[in-house]
């Protein structure tokens, strides 16, 4: 998770930073890391996984400023909308941060051209696999393309068409995530792309866990909701909350009733507003078959549920019945902590891991 860019200057507060970054542990995992911090031009090799609401320029200037990479989430915005976040986040940070785009976004090509004036360097294009169109345009903007491989023959397909680096995300993840495990992605993955940066994703809260993965070729992890709980997350306190009491098992997966709506799974804690997604489904099927809504039409139903119900508990704090999104890491979520010693406590893990083997 480590590059070897210079420490920052020395001050009382860096003292354990600079105690760690002289360990022998820590001179291992800068060898084991140094193929993904030279990608993303970091001191560690660890990326804000994208969170609508919550990765905006508070969080990713946080992340980027510790030794990470922020990335902001795109999400709905409109371009001008995400200049002005591009901009906001640049004034809080001169270290490198991307930004994720949805490829079914209507815009996508207008914020593929912001995101090329505002010189950001990665675009991670998620919400489905890109075509080779969309990598080609990320690429001739001068930035690379980072895109999601949910299996090996998508991961082979991304690299073909040019993909500069590749997340694969377990369904340990929070938010929307696939049916496969990170362990099982990496046993299938790992092994086989060599040609580009290969970050794991999904239930990630320790560093010893990270280090697993770095040792079986990995060039760095993502991480998103030990960071949607911390201190500079503007997530609303209820929902923090909601995440230290919870533990792993409460992180649990919405189910699909229908073929015909092709739901996404998601990953959150289970409440209200996860029982009612499902008597939704329910309803918005009835209306289906009974004429009243195109397929298409039905299928908006569902994804606007989430998009609502996702801002009631991260902005306004409804953890009832809004949707709270979280990993199955939520249960090594223990207190709420800025980003800094969010990120010290992952490298040091890993770092001692390594040395104890000495």
């Amino acid at each position: 998770m480590t590059s070897n860019l210079s420490p920052t200057t020395a001050t009382p507060a860096n003292t354990t930073l600079e105690k760690l970054e002289s360990s022998p542990g820590f001179q291992k995992l800068q060898a084991l890391t140094a193929r993904g911090c030279a990608f993303l031009g970091t001191r560690y090799a660890l990326l804000g996984g994208a969170m609508s609401w919550v990765s905006e320029r508070n969080l990713v200037s946080a992340i980027s400023n510790a030794g990470g990479f922020g990335v902001i989430a795109c999400g709905a915005m409109a371009p001008e909308r995400l200049r002005e976040e591009i901009r906001a986040t640049r004034a809080l940070t001169d270290k490198p941060f991307g930004v994720n785009l949805i490829t079914m976004h209507p815009d996508l090509d207008a914020l593929i051209d912001v995101c090329a004036e505002e010189g950001i360097g990665h675009v991670v294009l998620a919400g489905g696999l890109p075509t080779g169109a969309m990598i080609g345009r990320v690429k001739k903007s001068g930035a690379k393309a980072i895109g999601f491989a949910p299996a090996l023959p998508f991961a082979k397909r991304l690299v073909r068409q040019g993909i500069d680096a590749i997340v694969i995300e377990g369904s340990e993840a929070g938010g929307h995530v696939g049916p496969v495990s990170l362990n099982v992605l990496a046993q299938e993955i790992l092994p086989e792309i060599k040609e580009v940066p290969v970050f794991v994703a999904g239930g990630l809260g320790r560093g010893e866990a990270i280090l697993s993965y770095l040792e079986r070729g990995a060039a760095g992890a993502q991480l998103g909701t030990l960071f949607a709980a911390s201190e500079e997350s503007i997530a609303h306190e209820r929902f923090k909350k909601a995440f230290v009491r919870a533990n792993a098992r409460d992180a649990g997966v919405t189910t699909q009733l229908d073929e015909r709506l092709p739901v996404i799974p998601v990953r959150g804690l289970g409440n209200e507003a996860s029982r009612h997604f499902m008597r939704h489904q329910a309803q918005t099927l009835q209306r289906l078959e009974a004429g009243e809504l195109a397929l298409d039409a039905a299928r908006l139903e569902i994804e606007h549920f989430w998009a609502g119900a996702l801002r009631r508990a991260v902005i306004e704090g409804d953890v009832e019945n809004g949707s709270v999104m979280a990993g199955q890491s939520v249960g090594m979520v223990k207190a709420v902590r800025p980003v800094a010693v969010i990120i010290q406590t992952l490298v040091a893990q890993a770092a001692a891991a390594l040395e104890g083997r000495s």
